[in-house]
């Protein structure tokens, strides 16, 4: 098996290609947008705490 037959996979290979794509960008999107959401809230808790230290302070 050459490189090329297993790309192309007996000419199913644009479809096979274009879904294991379009899977690989659903999970990104899935997985790296609570990431940043994550980071979002620990810095606006920290800063709150912060804050609110330095009031009873």
């Amino acid at each position: 098996m050459s490189v090329n037959e297993f790309f192309h996979m007996g000419g199913h290979g644009f479809y096979i290609w274009v879904s294991y794509g379009l899977a690989l960008v659903l999970m990104v999107t899935a997985f790296i947008p609570p990431i940043f959401q994550e980071r979002k809230l620990i810095k606006q808790i920290t800063r709150r705490l912060r804050r609110e230290q330095r009031e009873q302070s």
